[in-house]
């Protein structure tokens, strides 16, 4: 129920398109149909703030904890520093005197605009899962491609990995592409890459993970400038379809009950070559993934407590009774054991019973260097008794 039953004004401007209230805000952001990137309007940065169309929210990676995500009001009252009731009067006016059917009127109106944009949001779910399978099709067993060789230049040998998982495939021609305003998207390469694919709760896929490969670079992958900036590349691996609450299943071996879950597929096979307990070895694809939401709020930053209305995130099956998440030492420590705490909670709370540990990599690592570098770590647990 809303907190202003008499007030039309906050769902009329929720529905408001978040681009078009960026645009009032005059925020500087790059071009795009769905996602558009640029720095924030508070902090600065490069890259960090984002608006996406199609979810009408913004996010500043470097702000998300101090109100820098949301939708159009939040956007308005983190840009203007303002309260709710001044973003209300800036956006959308001072507070009318209306009749009761004139609010149900208006109610009506910014219900449709919500329902039209959750109807393109699932239209484009669906539209983004069939990409993705048609990928998957198009793709052959990864045994005898380029992808042995890319996974070698990454330390999984031959010698290491015997087989490998039926996750990974190779898909000759994959298009590289990319944003492109008002017309979509454009593609700017057109080479070999690793697929990976992504199954849902249920098991069917979801999403393709892909990682271009160019075996003349030290670590196999392609590189391609930014021509818009200089300096920068665009990722070399990419995610299409529907990735939230999925993992690349590398193994399950029949009657396992311990799950090691890494962020990336480097780091994941890094952990699974070492395997000596007969775990099942899955790939989160990112941090978020595993995460989910978590509670924010005042103190709450790094306290990693789950956002259990996060009906989407990712929950390990029911078989699963330990939970292993790798944590990579390459991006803010804090956060990301806050992050994976959230993740191994969640877990901990559908799953009773369920204990969880998270291992960590040494500052500025992976896993994958580690296997590189011979590095030792250490194992804490992360969940039981503290969590």
């Amino acid at each position: 129920m809303s907190r202003f039953p008499d007030d039309p004004r906050p769902a009329e401007a929720n529905a408001r398109p978040i681009i078009e209230v960026a645009d009032l805000l005059q925020i500087e952001v790059g071009r795009g149909s769905v996602e558009r990137q640029g720095p924030c309007p508070r902090c600065g940065g490069k890259d960090r703030f984002g608006l996406n169309a199609r979810k009408n929210v913004f996010l500043c990676r470097h702000c998300e904890h101090d109100g820098g995500k949301g939708g159009p009001v939040d956007l308005v009252m983190f840009v203007r520093g303002c309260t709710f009731p001044e973003a209300l009067d800036w956006l959308c006016g001072p507070k009318p005197e209306l009749s009761p059917a004139e609010l149900a009127e208006r109610q009506r109106k910014a219900d449709e605009r919500k329902a039209a944009q959750a109807a393109a949001a699932a239209r484009f779910r669906a539209e983004a899962i069939g990409d993705a399978r048609r990928i998957w099709a198009d793709s052959v067993p990864a045994e005898g491609t380029a992808v042995i060789d890319y996974l070698a230049r990454r330390g999984i040998t031959r010698e290491m990995l015997p087989r490998t998982p039926a996750a990974l495939r190779f898909q000759l021609a994959a298009r590289y592409m990319i944003p492109d305003g008002a017309a979509g998207w454009r593609e700017i390469h057109r080479g070999p890459a690793m697929v990976a694919g992504v199954l849902g709760r249920d098991g069917t896929l979801t999403a393709v993970h892909r990682t271009w490969i160019d075996l003349d670079r030290p670590k196999g992958k392609i590189v391609l400038p930014r021509p818009d900036k200089p300096g920068e590349d665009w990722p070399a691996k990419k995610v299409l379809g529907a990735k939230k609450g999925g993992a690349i299943r590398f193994v399950t071996p029949r009657g396992a009950d311990t799950l090691v879950v890494g962020e990336g597929i480097e780091t994941t096979l890094s952990a699974m070559i070492a395997d000596r307990m007969g775990a099942a070895y899955w790939c989160g694809v990112d941090l978020g993934n595993m995460a989910g939401q978590r509670m924010h709020g005042k103190g709450l930053k790094y306290a990693g407590i789950p956002d259990m209305d996060d009906a989407e995130a990712f929950v390990p099956p029911e078989w699963v009774r330990r939970l292993i998440y790798v944590m990579d030492g390459d991006s803010d420590p804090r956060l990301t054991r806050a992050q994976l705490l959230a993740g191994i909670r969640r877990a901990m709370v559908a799953r009773p019973g369920l204990r969880g540990w998270i291992v960590p990599c040494p500052e500025g690592a992976d896993l994958n260097d580690v296997l590189l570098g011979k590095v030792e770590i250490d194992a804490t647990e992360g969940g039981g008794d503290d969590a």
